[in-house]
């Protein structure tokens, strides 16, 4: 919403306090699930605020307590082929590591998304970008980003937006997905991995071939960051019979004026020892409210149906009450937003 004079800044000012919040817990890691970008180009404008954000709380010298220990130019087929932290010529304290949704997807020429403007600059280790090798419906290999920890071992594996219809044939033609397990190590066997994917693509909901099914999935993941879908889901629920859990984090700000997206938004803290894991969901403060009520005219006693003045006086109401209810709410005395 760029244009828009009243909601230009909001997305900018909810990654900033998704920023501050990875700042303030002194996470390892900010892990993205698509879409940072709402368009395929985003405006010089837009690309500008967002490397002045990640600038700001991803360059410091706090030191980065894990290490990258599989094939990086593997993991980071880009220019430099190696985890941000690692180039002595920047001072990353905040990793951010993305996958590309559908929105900022690769396009053109040499298939190239803003995600990897961001890259290139090395602030964000963009991973997951597939190149759809093979013929018929395509192939594709995902190898995971193996970090480890003191004794706790993670091996997170991306998987960038793909056209819902192809990937769903991909994932019902044998052998056209294949996911590389970790080499044993020394002190680290296969099972002591905990496994995460983070995926871009439509939940099953209607349409089943225009969208991806839980159970497509290996039963060896452990969690799932589900991107794409914008209601925040953000409590991890388990998956019956596949032994992973699922969370959905939902776009940091509304995008349309549905149900879902009145919602609370939500970041999660995922804190992981070993094969355990303890999430905490902690609450977006600076997104503007957005306030949802259905009213359906025939069950109001008091609107003359034939009175299209009456009909706009009451709806006039509806609307002052929820800006009014939305005001009530408002954080710490804080000066309370417009409400969508």
């Amino acid at each position: 919403m760029e244009k828009d004079e009243i909601r230009r800044h909001d997305s900018f000012q909810a990654f900033d306090e998704i920023c501050s919040i990875a700042e303030e817990k002194r996470v390892d890691i900010l892990l993205l699930g698509g879409d940072l970008f709402h368009e395929n180009k985003p405006s010089r404008s837009t690309l500008v605020k967002a490397i002045e954000i990640l600038l700001r709380h991803c360059l410091n010298d706090q030191p980065v307590q894990f290490q990258v220990v599989s094939d990086q130019t593997v993991n980071f087929p880009n220019t430099f082929g190696h985890v941000n932290y690692e180039d002595p010529h920047f001072s990353v304290g905040l990793p951010v590591f993305s996958i590309h949704g559908n929105q900022d997807d690769p396009a053109g020429v040499d298939n190239l998304s803003a995600i990897d403007i961001l890259s290139v600059y090395n602030l964000v280790n963009y991973f997951g970008k597939m190149v759809l090798a093979g013929s018929g419906v395509g192939q594709i290999t995902l190898y995971p980003i193996l970090i480890r920890k003191g004794s706790t071992a993670v091996a997170l594996y991306g998987l960038g937006n793909i056209r819902d219809e192809r990937l769903n044939r991909m994932f019902q033609t044998p052998q056209a997905v294949q996911w590389m397990r970790p080499e044993p190590q020394e002190g680290c066997e296969v099972s002591d991995w905990f496994n995460i994917l983070v995926l871009h693509q439509n939940k099953v909901k209607m349409n089943a071939k225009n969208a991806i099914n839980e159970c497509f999935l290996p039963c060896f993941l452990d969690f799932i960051v589900w991107g794409h879908e914008h209601e925040c889901l953000i409590d991890p629920q388990e998956v019956p019979g596949m032994g992973f859990h699922i969370t959905q984090p939902g776009s940091s700000v509304a995008t349309s004026l549905i149900d879902g997206e009145s919602k609370p938004k939500h970041v999660l803290l995922l804190e992981i020892k070993g094969n355990q894991y303890r999430p905490t969901k902690i609450p977006l403060t600076a997104v503007r409210p957005v306030e949802y009520i259905e009213v359906v005219l025939k069950d109001e006693p008091d609107i003359d149906p034939n009175d299209q003045n009456s009909i706009l006086e009451h709806l006039g109401k509806v609307v002052s009450d929820l800006i009014e209810k939305s005001n009530r709410k408002a954080v710490n005395g804080s000066e309370p937003k417009l409400p969508l």
